[in-house]
């Protein structure tokens, strides 16, 4: 599936179900129990590393399910799930987020008239946004529970990927444009890392503190002045600077009183506004140049502009 598109199934057949289902997240065998009224799979897919699924199951079943090489975090919204892997044992409950297993772990679940939400997430993209071991060699993100830290942690799942869905997939255009979906993308990761214990580290180390000098910063601004117009993440923001992530974010703050996030946005909103500039109002809408530069909320980016150039976009594109 090419990022930015989707696809239904929906099938009341049980073995058209498992092949579905094992397509979708690795080799899982089913056994049905009860009425047996089907299921319905959409899928969405953000980037190459990130899917969002909406499930619905109007059934019970008993699935086994092979290590499956991808971090899916899901939300109950209706129905009962169990979960069983790495030796523990959950029940989910509407209302309930859960990651729900390793990607090198097996599991086990039964799921009973369940409706729930998923994203499917390659373990590599949390090292794109956070730490782990201080030093050069970094040792892979990896997430170390099933639950969310706390409620509050729970419900900011939720409201993200609702954000998500909202802005992203119910307006399936935006999605065309790679800037957006990468960052739809890493804003659902940096909240699974919020959300969910992990072995990532926030807080700098003496290392970080001795590496986020003003040479950091000229490095990381270079890097960013010439790759705004492709998706670049904070790894590689630190990367090129030759730091980690959590010393480039202190270099950002200490010297400039902002993050590389921030600072990439803004270089970003240069760009638009000069897109804005040369634009011809006839062919070209506000819309299409924030897209391109990674805007997704219009009246967003419009806040941003104003902010900085004392105008609404708008009335730049129609100044000519």
């Amino acid at each position: 599936m090419k990022p930015g598109t989707g696809e239904i199934f929906e099938t009341a057949d049980v073995d058209f179900a498992e092949h579905i289902l094992s397509a979708a997240y690795g080799g899982m065998r089913i056994g049905a129990h009860g009425q047996r009224r089907g299921m319905r799979m959409a899928q969405f897919s953000l980037t190459p590393a990130l899917r969002l699924d909406h499930l619905s199951f109007r059934m019970s079943f008993d699935t086994h399910a092979a290590p499956r090489g991808v971090l899916i975090f899901g939300a109950v919204r209706s129905g009962l799930v169990s979960h069983t892997s790495d030796g523990s044992h959950r029940r989910l409950r509407p209302g309930d987020v859960y990651l729900s297993a390793q990607p090198d772990h097996a599991f086990a679940a039964t799921v009973e008239d369940t409706e729930a939400e998923a994203a499917i997430v390659d373990p590599a993209l949390p090292g794109q946004v956070a730490d782990t071991e201080p030093g050069r060699t970094q040792q892979p993100v990896r997430f170390t529970g099933y639950k969310p830290v706390s409620p509050r942690a729970a419900r900011a799942w939720k409201d993200t990927y609702a954000y998500v869905r909202e802005t992203v997939v119910n307006h399936p255009g935006t999605a065309r444009y790679p800037l957006i979906a990468a960052g739809a993308a890493r804003l659902l990761v940096a909240t699974a890392l919020t959300a969910f214990p992990s072995n990532a580290l926030t807080d700098p180390t003496a290392v970080d503190r001795r590496d986020a000098h003003p040479a950091t910063l000229r490095r990381a601004i270079a890097f960013i002045d010439e790759h705004a117009q492709r998706d670049v993440s904070t790894a590689e923001i630190a990367a090129a600077a030759h730091v980690s992530i959590r010393a480039l974010q202190l270099a950002f703050r200490r010297h400039l009183g902002t993050s590389p996030v921030a600072y990439l946005r803004r270089v970003r909103l240069d760009h638009a506004h000069q897109d804005l500039v040369a634009a011809d109002p006839t062919c070209q809408t506000v819309i299409a140049i924030a897209y391109r530069w990674g805007f997704h909320s219009s009246s967003r980016f419009a806040h941003y502009y104003k902010q900085a150039y004392g105008v609404s976009p708008s009335r730049t594109l129609h100044s000519r």
